[in-house]
């Protein structure tokens, strides 16, 4: 309400102070403490202090206006902007039914704005909850986490303990947090006429089908619920495997020289897996290539044959040893480890037997000669 005089600019434009409110009558509750909440506005003129004050407050009553959460006398507008306040009321418990009216005032130099509220008594306050979110739908892989924000308000004349609970498809996990937090909870406190943000994680199985799934959040106290329906819609992803061919995970080669393994790429996903690089890694000194390097484009249920040539080390012994082979594509992966026996050339044996045997001669001479000693 505007008690001073407003100025009609140029253009229909109105200039002036206004002290408003969303409900100027509101209901409280004897015993209990309530929050009506203001603007005090400034269209097209400098900014200028302003004192506030609450009259007509009755005895025994508390009215304190709050200004960014803490008690304030005096705010001040910026021109064609806004300062948010709050008419915080503590009526007592011995207040009786009788309707009383205050008035917020803000005065400053040669200004006057009063706003009157009228606040109505009663014993017991209807219990309400309102559960909203901003993005009710979320896409996303069945491997995927979906995190929906949610807020829920106590719009009662009481403090309420509200539980939550999530009604999803079966085996899908879902779990609550407090706003930004990790730990999980099923209750939260929630003092009248505030709210509070909570987070919803839904994690579905990693082989949920491709589509779109309802999910039911709802909140509750005191025998009244508020719900709030979300979705998430599960796109397909590709889902990599490797193996050898006929699912054989060995093979054999020779040192220095290369040998060629068949690796069977398949993709077990909802959706086509491009560009899948191949690579792999053996003991120092090997190498591991691919022919092809690259599998352009694999269709969910198809399954391409690559070649694995593996080169172990010209000084590699005989024996078992370990190679890892992986195919990447669109953040999925599959690997195995293919075993491989390698044998050494006959070459190499003869040369080690006369490396054996002059090992074997050094030794006789120097008992021979050191013995005579």
């Amino acid at each position: 309400m505007l008690l001073s005089t407003p100025v009609l600019a140029q253009g229909g434009n109105i200039k002036g102070l206004y002290l408003v409110t969303d409900y100027p009558a509101v209901t409280a509750q004897p015993g209990t403490t309530s929050t009506v909440r203001l603007q005090l506005r400034n269209y097209g003129l400098p900014p200028e202090r302003l004192g506030l004050t609450v009259d007509g407050v009755p005895d025994g009553w508390t009215a304190t206006l709050l200004g960014g959460g803490q008690p304030v006398a005096a705010a001040m507008p910026s021109t064609d902007d806004s300062v948010s306040l709050q008419l915080q009321l503590k009526v007592p418990a011995d207040a009786g039914t009788q309707p009383r009216t205050l008035t917020v005032v803000a005065s400053g130099d040669g200004q006057r704005i009063e706003l009157p509220v009228h606040i109505m008594l009663a014993k017991e306050l209807p219990t309400k909850l309102t559960l909203d979110t901003k993005l009710p739908a979320i896409k996303g892989g069945a491997q995927s986490s979906f995190d929906y924000s949610l807020t829920v308000k106590n719009d009662s004349g009481k403090d309420l303990t509200v539980s939550f609970a999530a009604k999803a498809p079966q085996y899908f996990d879902t779990r609550f947090t407090e706003g930004y937090g990790s730990q999980q909870i099923s209750a939260l406190p929630i003092k009248a006429g505030e709210s509070k943000d909570i987070k919803l994680t839904v994690r579905p199985p990693s082989s949920t089908e491709p589509g779109s799934y309802p999910v039911q959040v709802v909140a509750s106290a005191d025998g009244i619920e508020a719900s709030s329906q979300l979705k998430l819609d599960i796109v397909g992803q590709p889902r990599l495997q490797l193996a050898g061919r006929d699912g054989l995970m060995s093979g054999d080669a020779q040192a220095g020289k290369a040998s060629t393994i068949p690796v069977v790429i398949r993709n077990d996903g909802g959706a086509a897996a491009d560009n899948v690089a191949l690579s792999g890694s053996g003991p120092s000194g090997w190498k591991v290539e691919f022919e092809p390097k690259t599998i352009q484009h694999l269709a969910p249920g198809q399954q391409v044959e690559a070649q694995a040539s593996i080169t172990p080390s010209e000084r590699s012994l005989a024996g078992d040893y370990m190679t890892h082979l992986s195919a990447s594509a669109n953040g999925q992966s599959a690997s195995g480890d293919f075993r491989i026996t390698v044998s050494t050339s006959s070459l190499w044996g003869i040369v080690g037997v006369i490396i054996l045997a002059i090992a074997a001669l050094i030794l006789v001479g120097a008992v021979a000669r050191f013995g005579r000693r």
